[in-house]
């Protein structure tokens, strides 16, 4: 099945939460949070073979389409601000911010073949160069540091790091499973609407390869991961459906790991370049979401579509908080258990 498992903005939030991260350097408390996304990934994985067992009728009466779609649509709204102040700290930036998103809607646009396929990555190494034209050549911004890159050798080990379990930091980020749950099984559906197959016998065994990838990148000081919606979009453009394509990424990015130089590169892309691409990408989550919706004819002229779908979407975007005894449930959190709950308790009597 073709899927790419990637960093989760989900567990932004939460890790945040968690370790009261100030938003600045390293986070110093990452072992807390990286037990949390361990255990995260258990209880995932644990739903994977609960429905391996069982079958899908029970997971999908949970989040039909209209739940999946809003979910999905929810993660990107909900991180919108962040790509917004990232790309707005200066005038300079904001309209930098502006001249990546046009760089990436044009080679989306107005390109064809390889070029288009990469649209993202092209897109962004176009606005740097733009940027580095305007900031280091004429001075209107901040320039792009480059002394980082030089001196950053081109192979060494990435820093590995211990979880520590933690029940506060537990009971914040186990939750996400349901998170992801949602979003795998709407990513799922996305792509067996594009390539025609049916996909239900697979979920059960994705969730499980999700929920234990999560295990071991938390282990070792990586990031709670899921399917990526981007990555679905570049298939609908592409039409490339092929599993051996998701392998060589994943062995590129593996390798690439083990390369501080290129991360060096990474961190010296300018923030409003950064920005831009990040509403473009954090759009596109949105987007699919509500193709998701369109997918699979989700009737917005039933009441309950509509409430379910209303009420997700604005106590994601919104970034609803609750907090009961020391728990804290971020938008995400709210947005997606406000809208299985909704959905069940509307759907009653039917």
């Amino acid at each position: 099945m073709p899927s790419y498992l990637g960093s989760s903005f989900a567990f932004i939030g939460v890790v945040i939460a968690a370790t009261g991260y100030a938003g600045a350097g390293p986070n110093a408390n990452l072992p807390v949070a990286l037990g949390g996304i361990v255990a995260c990934g258990l209880v995932y994985t644990l739903v994977g073979f609960a429905v391996m067992a069982s079958g899908t009728a029970w997971i999908e009466r949970l989040m039909p389409p209209v739940v999946t779609g809003a979910v999905v649509a929810v993660i990107g709204l909900n991180l919108a601000p962040i790509a917004v102040k990232g790309a707005s700290s200066t005038p300079f930036d904001a309209w930098m911010a502006v001249m990546t998103i046009l760089c990436v809607g044009g080679i989306a646009v107005f390109t064809r073949g390889l070029v288009q396929r990469l649209l993202i990555l092209v897109g962004l190494a176009l606005a740097c160069v733009i940027y580095g034209v305007l900031a280091n050549g004429m001075g209107l911004g901040k320039p792009i540091a480059l002394a980082g890159i030089a001196a950053a050798p081109w192979i060494g080990a990435p820093r590995f790091a211990a979880p520590v379990f933690d029940g506060n930091a537990i009971a914040l980020i186990a939750p996400v499973a349901v998170i992801l749950v949602a979003e795998n099984l709407g990513h799922l559906k996305a792509v067996g609407a594009m390539t025609g197959r049916n996909l239900d016998p697979m979920i059960g065994r994705a969730f499980v390869g999700d929920g234990v990838a999560t295990m071991i990148a938390g282990s070792v000081g990586g990031t709670g991961v899921t399917t990526y919606a981007e990555n679905i979009g570049v298939m609908a453009v592409t039409k490339i459906y092929s599993t051996l394509v998701f392998v060589v990424a994943a062995a590129i990015a593996v390798v690439l790991g083990f390369s501080p130089k290129f991360g060096a590169l990474i961190q010296a892309i300018p923030a409003a370049v950064l920005g831009g691409v990040s509403i473009v990408v954090f759009g596109l989550i949105a987007a699919a979401g509500a193709r998701i919706w369109v997918d699979n004819r989700v009737d917005f002229a039933d009441n309950r579509n509509l409430i379910v779908a209303a009420v997700t979407l604005v106590l994601g975007a919104g970034d609803f908080t609750l907090r009961l005894a020391g728990f804290t449930l971020g938008g995400i959190g709210t947005a997606t258990f406000g809208a299985i709950l909704l959905n069940l308790v509307l759907g009653r009597g039917r």
